[in-house]
């Protein structure tokens, strides 16, 4: 999606699964093993906040991804963080755990940081663009992880996280992100997230014990 905001032409490689043993991530991403990774002129750049803000800062023409307001992008910056380093983790626990307790942690922990996104929008006024920039930009990038892959998740594991009754605010957000023009067109059809998620998530199964009362 940066590039293409960007008008930059580039090349699109799948990584093999297991994902840790895909050899072009263990030569490319030897640190952390896992997707994704930008490479320009040969040189392999990791993680997915990193390449934004290397492709919004080399490329300098066109859209810019960050906000020009030094407040605005430093937010833009902080809730980037929190989604990447507070929700992920949770996201990926929920998923593809299989230990029934931690799941159930994992999915009372995501809805708490999800209560301080919700409350942080009510701020924002609920804008279609964080920050109140009239354009899709760094946030509406990096907020797909709640706006889009957390509706698949919910829907493989049979969870109900995010829902407009304790979310109003978030999930508005949410459908107004994703039905912009160029987001619709550029997501990854959710018939083929979901037939992934189906094969490699770790259903939210209750106990025997609970099952049985």
């Amino acid at each position: 999606m940066a590039l293409k905001l960007k008008g930059i032409d580039y090349e699109y490689i799948e990584a093999q699964l297991p994902i840790k043993k895909c050899p072009n991530i263990v030569k490319y991403n030897p640190i952390y093993k896992k997707v994704p990774v930008f490479l320009h002129n040969g040189k392999p750049i990791p993680e997915s906040l990193v390449i934004l803000e290397y492709i919004d800062e080399n490329w300098k023409d066109g859209t810019s991804l960050l906000p020009k307001d030094p407040y605005q992008r430093a937010m833009a910056r902080f809730w980037a963080k929190f989604m990447d380093e507070k929700c992920l983790p949770e996201v990926v626990k929920l998923c593809y755990d299989s230990n029934y307790e931690v799941k159930v942690k994992a999915m009372g922990e995501l809805q708490e940081l999800l209560k301080l996104l919700e409350n942080e929008l009510i701020k924002d006024n609920n804008n279609i663009f964080f920050g109140g920039e009239n354009k899709v930009g760094y946030m509406e990038i990096v907020s797909i992880l709640i706006t889009y892959w957390l509706g698949v998740m919910q829907e493989v594991l049979e969870v109900d996280i995010l829902n407009k009754k304790e979310f109003p605010n978030l999930c508005g957000w949410a459908d107004k992100v994703i039905s912009c023009s160029f987001m619709k067109e550029n997501l990854p059809p959710r018939e083929k997230l979901l037939a992934i998620y189906k094969e490699y998530a770790q259903p939210l199964v209750l106990p025997n014990n609970e099952l049985s009362q």
